[in-house]
């Protein structure tokens, strides 16, 4: 079976660098017009047209849309689901790419498009990038974006209102005392958790106590060790709201290891309604946020800048919902079990 030709191959048959294959077959600058032609009639040569960057090549369209994340967790493969579902039967494929160790790598988001535009993808979704603004030859929309002024077309849910809710309901069980779990502290989302937190307590009357306030970064292992320092406290709080669903259901976890009863003991809400919430031993009291409608919002955004269309908005935010489930209950009173 023969092997198919790659950049590599048609580098080393011009005898070119593999960087000026590439400006030449994108079409960039740098390369003479005659240099050009003779790179592009030795790839034809060589069957490197076969590929999605030789399609590039001969009409600038791969018709691949390309989501990016930093891992495949809970969030991201729900966003792909609402991608994938709206692209169904659009002619457009879907390339879902997450890098090598991309989850810990500042910027991962620059190199990904490098790797992937104008030579495999019309067209990018970002989820939860690290980065404010990036640039590339294609079309971008962020998903759960970057704090601070963003730029590029973005997509996500309304997390202050949400937090609001999450706590409201807390204090309408009767608990007063209420520690947060908050999220990665680059991202928007994580911001207006916090801050939606902290306005359905001032609303209440009821003082911020900066000491209930642990960070765990939307990650499991980052949400252990500050839901221990949270309920490991003499003067623990009667409830918590996570600013993710996975960091919630660690602050179940943990609780139980420290021969505390959910929802006993300590009501917990959770943010996102990933699948895992329903389906664990004691269904989590979330919030949710429509994932599903977030990656197809973002897949008709994409698709209409791809086309050269001018969309009404470019930011657009989607509503949550606050689903009460097992997790939660009004705090008991010393010496007695809650009912």
């Amino acid at each position: 079976m023969r092997r198919r030709a790659t950049i590599r191959d048609v580098a080393e048959a011009a005898g070119v660098s593999v960087s000026t294959v590439s400006k030449a077959v994108n079409g960039r600058y740098g390369v003479a017009v005659e240099m050009t032609e003779r790179i592009l009639r030795i790839a034809r040569e060589l069957g490197y047209e076969s590929s999605l960057v030789a399609s590039s090549m001969r009409s600038r369209k791969t018709g691949v849309i390309g989501v990016l994340v930093a891992g495949f967790e809970p969030f991201s493969a729900e966003i792909l689901k609402g991608v994938g579902s709206a692209l169904s039967g659009s002619g457009y494929d879907l390339l879902a790419y997450s890098g090598s160790r991309q989850s810990s790598s500042e910027g991962w988001e620059r190199r990904s498009l490098s790797r992937l535009s104008g030579t495999l993808i019309d067209g990018a979704i970002m989820v939860t990038p690290t980065v404010v603004n990036v640039s590339a030859e294609v079309p971008i929309v962020a998903i759960d974006p970057h704090t601070g002024r963003v730029d590029l077309p973005t997509v996500e849910s309304d997390s202050l209102g949400g937090a609001r809710s999450a706590t409201r309901f807390l204090m309408e069980l009767g608990h007063r005392r209420i520690g947060f779990v908050a999220g990665r502290p680059d991202l928007r989302s994580a911001a207006a958790r916090e801050a939606g937190y902290r306005h359905a307590l001032s609303e209440a009357g009821i003082p911020f106590d900066p000491s209930l306030v642990v960070v765990g970064n939307y990650e499991t292992e980052s949400a252990r060790e500050a839901a221990h320092r949270l309920l490991s406290r003499p003067d623990r709080p009667t409830a918590v709201f996570a600013a993710n669903d996975l960091s919630a259901i660690v602050v179940v976890e943990v609780a139980r290891e420290l021969g505390l009863e959910v929802p006993r003991d300590l009501s917990v809400v959770g943010f996102d309604d990933i699948p895992e919430a329903a389906r664990h031993a004691l269904p989590l009291t979330t919030v949710r946020q429509p994932m599903g409608r977030i990656g197809a919002a973002a897949a008709a955004l994409v698709v209409a800048l791809m086309n050269g269309e001018t969309p009404e908005t470019t930011q657009i935010k989607m509503p949550t919902r606050l689903i009460p489930r097992a997790t939660t209950a009004p705090p008991s009173l010393p010496g007695r079990r809650a009912v």
